[in-house]
C-alpha cells in the first residue's frame, strides 16, 4: 500500500496485479509505504481501520486506487509462482499439480492450502459487493493505467517488471474454465465492467 498525500491517492496492491512494479516505480513519492504483511491490505480493511487513522492523524482522506486482473490471469500467475522454487517443498507448493486441478481447488468450498489464493472481488468489495475503490483499472489495459499516472504525478511513470512468476504452460479445459465462471462469475462480471469503461471504472 502507497500513500501520496499530495496527488490525494491511496494505491491498494491486489496481488498478482503487477503492484511490485509499481510499488518500485511510486514508492519514493509516496508519504506512507505500508510492507511485507501490510502491503496487500484490502479495501474494507483499508476503509474500516487505515482511513480513518489518515484521517485522524493526517487529516488527509485519500481515494483509493487499485488493479484488477483478468480472474483467469490472476489465477493462472499464482499458479506459476506456487509452481516456482521458492514454494517447492511447502505447504503452498502445487506438487507439480495441473492448473486444472489448481482451479478446482481454488473454487472448492474448502479450499487447500496450496489454492488457498482469496479472490480479487473480496478484496475491492464490501460484504455486500461495494466496490471500495474509486479508481479501478484493468492490469490488461496498462496504458491506461500509466497515462493515469503520468496525469496524476505530472511526470512519465515507468514501471520495470519485477517478481514475475516462472514462465509455464498453464492450460485450462474448457470444463473447468465453466465451473470457474459460475464459481466467481460476480469477479468476471467486476471485471469486464472495468474494460466496458474503457480500462478505468470509477464506481
Amino acid at each position: 500500500m502507497l500513500v501520496f498525500s499530495d496527488q490525494n491517492l491511496v494505491f491498494l496492491a491486489v496481488p498478482k496485479t503487477g503492484t511490485t512494479a509499481v510499488e518500485m516505480a511510486l514508492k519514493n513519492k509516496a508519504d506512507i509505504i505500508l510492507t511485507k504483511g501490510r502491503k496487500h491490505t484490502p479495501a474494507l480493511r483499508y476503509r474500516n481501520k487505515i482511513a480513518p487513522f489518515l484521517h485522524d492523524t493526517f487529516a488527509i482522506t485519500p481515494d483509493p486506487i487499485a488493479v484488477m486482473r483478468d480472474p483467469i490471469e490472476q489465477i493462472r500467475s499464482w499458479f506459476r509462482y506456487r509452481s516456482g522454487p521458492r514454494q517447492a517443498g511447502t505447504p503452498k507448493g502445487t506438487g507439480g499439480c495441473s492448473f486444472d486441478d489448481f482451479v478446482l481447488g481454488v473454487i472448492a468450498d474448502k479450499p487447500p492450502v496450496f489454492a488457498g489464493i482469496g479472490s480479487q472481488y473480496n478484496f475491492l468489495t464490501s460484504a455486500k459487493g461495494e466496490v471500495l475503490v474509486k479508481h479501478l483499472f484493468a492490469y490488461e489495459r496498462q496504458p491506461v493505467f500509466r497515462g493515469f499516472l503520468n496525469e496524476t504525478f505530472g511526470e512519465a511513470i515507468v514501471f520495470k517488471q519485477k517478481n514475475v512468476s516462472p514462465p509455464m504452460d498453464a492450460p485450462l479445459s474448457q470444463a473447468v474454465e465453466d465451473q470457474l465462471r459460475v464459481a466467481r462469475a460476480p469477479e468476471f462480471a467486476l471485471y469486464q465492467r472495468i474494460l466496458d469503461a474503457g480500462g478505468h471504472l470509477q464506481p
